[in-house]
């Protein structure tokens, strides 16, 4: 199917986007390059003299799980200890190390590592000093290095990463899968995360900004500070400034606060996502002594009974996914092109807001939602004390939730596209009075943090009536449970509620009641992007076992691992936009043979086994099920000229229709029309047989720097340079220039062939290379070779 407009717009306005945001932060460097990596466990490996040369070098973000295990050729394994919960990938122990010198002028400077993300239980030794550990796998902390620097001298972190046992109910990924950050800073300086940016009061011709910055004096000696505040526009222009003095004693934090007036102001919002820029500088006598910037929008967000969500004072309804935080192919890898990528195309798709299901995302993929119109859901945990698998989160709570709440919203409060705090999903035991404390708990401490959004929490089994919990957080939200929206609504009628997950299958209905009543605020698909792990769920269900190997990837989302938009995808353009139209067959076939009947009686995380193809040789003449969905009021299909017929596709028949035709090669068409005039059309053809090898890439021009990606889409085409469906063929690829392959991948869930090697067969007619970047200039040819096809070869280039 081709781009469509907004596709290509939102791809478009991607290039444009730095690859790796600027840092934040005076003194603060990325430390992702020239890592030693060694998948095995040595605790001779924290010592400063153990000798690493054999261990592979690599650059971050890595995950090892995504890597083909040693001695195979395959990430996946049907002995996995994880099973089809982590969609028999491998976990286990492995080391990481790196040697870096500081200059000996910096002695009397602070020295921290910031992590982004490391999955999980990761311990950290600096010259074969224990530092500490940081258990969870999901929020960013910070390392203080500074009293064991060698300064001028060589210096040698070690990093041990420790994914054991069943800890994950999906794919996590294993080791420092998101960006480190080297920070080099003065003795009084800006607290890590210590900027809260808030807009409380937004009028036409002005908005107030209020400032507080934390600032810490962490020297045996008073300042007195000079505290400058610019905020500028996307262009740069500095709109308002803002000079304070504050004294600070030794050893002592202080908050300091700023109003800031904006004329003007350009509003924050879904269609217009404007950004300013708030740039603080801190000042001892006239030394500059740390600076510090972060982007906010300036928006306004309430939440009630009667409007409903409202974002500006404009009532908003969530066109809302959930989401798992792996890039497919590349595992938990989170490269910022990946997630821009990410939300990219679900904007593309109709969506407005995700919930990052079920922990808190990358920093670049917060970036990511701001820049383009993303609404979030930010949420911190899976489980709380009680177990969900035995090694999982439930072992830390006690001890690490408040850091770890801590770190996630001082990490993300300024991002204008964060709405609400989750602070669990689907906890069990949540009828227990113990739990709702638990629950309650949670809360209070979130608004001891941030009072500018509602905390929320994914409750399931909400028919049975956990009141005491759903009243401890401000919105909860209902999975699986739009049946209960009205007399939930009338037990409880300034409740605002909304389906944090809901089932592909009911899309319609889930929607219908998001339209028809104010309370319901928004409906979250489970899900909206596909995901590893949590295997089959979109084909043979739950209960899940170890026998549904070769499965591995859920099957269930919107968009597949390649970003590809899935039949239930273009279902849901329908529900949620004007005067769309798709059509589908369903195979004489079924697309996969195994298919467990006792399961799917309340299995519906699957779609219908429909397929955008026309091509069914051996079945001629045999009667073919035609699906259209459509938001138009009514629809004909016609074959080869033929009519069979117009049917209505409004909410009556839930935007959709079927006809019977006689498979026969040629072109199968339908047009839409809505008040009598047509206003869509689209159409399936018999192709003919494949004959080359069409490469098209997102982006012809990266960047170096060893981060940016090109995603090249693989097709096999006939003479007319149509996809040819039913071709699967392996294609080799080579390449030549300063670039890798990053990986690579076809979406068939049952794949188990690796997503790093150099070739993989096409599945239904296509499959996807991703190139990485290398760290010089100069252009990149990429070939790609399959037997009985001319050889295609596609160039790009790298930039400065």
């Amino acid at each position: 199917m081709r781009c469509s407009r907004v596709i290509c717009i939102l791809l478009l306005l991607l290039c444009t986007v730095k690859v790796i945001a600027q840092s934040n932060k005076m003194g603060m460097t990325l430390f992702d390059d020239n890592w030693r990596f060694y998948r095995g466990d040595d605790s001779m490996s924290a010592l400063t003299s153990y000798n690493d040369a054999g261990w592979r070098l690599i650059d971050l973000p890595h995950d090892y799980s995504i890597e083909d295990f040693p001695g195979t050729k395959s990430p996946f394994d049907s002995a996995a200890i994880g099973q089809v919960h982590t969609g028999f990938t491998i976990g286990g122990t492995a080391w990481y190390r790196k040697t870096f010198t500081i200059p000996a002028n910096s002695n009397n400077k602070r020295i921290m590592l910031q992590f982004d993300g490391v999955y999980m239980n990761a311990d950290f030794y600096i010259n074969g000093v224990h530092l500490g550990a940081h258990p969870y796998g999901y929020t960013s902390f910070i390392v203080d290095l500074t009293k064991y620097i060698n300064w001028n001298k060589k210096n040698t972190i070690a990093i041990r990463v420790k994914n054991q046992g069943r800890n994950s109910r999906w794919y996590s990924g294993s080791g420092i899968y998101r960006h480190v950050w080297l920070q080099i800073i003065n003795n009084v300086h800006v607290a890590q995360w210590g900027s809260s940016i808030t807009t409380p009061v937004i009028e036409r011709n002005s908005a107030n900004v209020y400032v507080k910055t934390t600032i810490q004096n962490e020297s045996n000696k008073p300042a007195t500070l000079r505290v400058i505040t610019r905020i500028a526009d996307a262009k740069g222009i500095i709109k308002a400034t803002n000079h304070a003095t504050q004294s600070i004693g030794p050893n002592e934090s202080v908050n300091l606060a700023q109003n800031i007036n904006i004329p003007m102001p350009l509003l924050w919002s879904v269609d217009a996502p404007n950004q300013y820029t708030a740039v603080t500088e801190i000042y001892t006598n006239k030394t500059l002594a740390d600076k510090v910037s972060n982007s906010f929008g300036i928006r306004s967000i309430s939440f009630d009974a009667e409007y409903g969500f409202r974002l500006n004072g404009k009532t908003l309804k969530l066109k809302g996914g959930c989401i798992h935080h792996d890039n497919g192919p590349l595992g938990a890898k989170a490269y910022d092109r990946a997630e821009d990528r990410k939300v990219a195309l679900l904007k593309a798709s109709g969506y407005n807001a995700v919930r990052t299901s079920h922990n808190p995302p990358s920093p670049a993929f917060l970036d990511a939602c701001d820049k383009l119109g993303m609404l979030v859901i930010d949420e911190a945990f899976d489980t709380w004390n009680e177990k969900k698998n035995k090694e999982d989160y439930n072992l830390y709570f006690g001890d690490w939730w408040k850091k770890d709440l801590q770190n996630m919203i001082l990490r993300d409060r300024n991002h204008p596209s964060v709405i609400m705090w989750s602070t669990g999903n689907e906890i069990p035991n949540r009828g227990k009075s113990e739990v709702a404390k638990v629950a309650e708990m949670l809360t209070q401490y979130v608004k001891t943090l941030d009072t500018t959004r509602p905390v929320t929490a994914g409750v399931n089994g909400i028919d049975q009536k956990p009141d005491a919990f759903t009243n401890a957080v401000d919105i909860p939200g209902y999975n699986y449970a739009e049946k209960s929206y009205v007399s939930d609504h009338e037990r409880f009628p300034k409740r605002v509620m909304y389906g944090s997950e809901s089932f592909p299958l009911d899309a319609f209905d889930y929607w219908m009641k998001v339209l028809d009543h104010p309370y319901v605020i928004g409906d979250f698909v489970w899900t909206a992007f596909d995901y590893i792990g949590e295997a089959s769920i979109g084909w043979l269900g739950y209960p899940q076992s170890k026998n549904f190997y070769p499965w591995n990837l859920a099957f269930c989302g919107d968009l597949d691992i390649c970003g590809w938009k899935r039949p239930q995808s273009f279902y849901r353009d329908a529900l949620w936009k004007k005067d769309q139209l798709s059509l589908f067959v369903k195979p004489p076939v079924p697309t996969f043979k195994e298919w467990n009947k006792k399961l799917e009686s309340w299995s519906r995380w699957n779609w219908d086994d429909v397929v955008p193809s026309w091509n069914w040789n051996g079945y001629e003449d045999s009667l073919m099920q035609v699906e259209v969905y459509s938001s138009c009021d009514s629809v004909e299909l016609f074959l080869n000229g033929k009519s069979f017929g117009r049917k209505a596709t409004g909410r009556n028949e839930r935007f959709r229709s079927s006809f019977t035709v006689p498979y026969n090669e040629g072109t199968l068409n339908v047009v839409g029309y809505s008040l009598n005039k047509t206003v869509a059309s689209t159409a399936l053809q018999t192709t003919g047989e494949a004959v080359r090898i069409k490469l098209t890439p997102d982006r012809h021009q990266l960047k170096a720097g060893k981060q940016d990606l090109s995603y090249i889409t693989i097709e096999l085409v006939d003479e007319a340079g149509r996809k040819v469906f039913d071709e699967t063929s392996v294609v080799t690829f080579t390449l030549s220039g300063p670039a890798t392959i990053a990986g690579i991948a076809n979406a068939n869930p049952k794949n188990t062939a690796s997503f790093q090697a150099n070739s993989i067969s096409t599945w239904q007619g296509r499959c996807m290379l991703i190139v990485k970047s290398g760290n010089q200039p100069g252009d990149i040819h990429v070939r790609a070779a399959s037997p009985g096809f001319p050889v295609s070869i596609l160039k790009l280039s790298v930039n400065k």
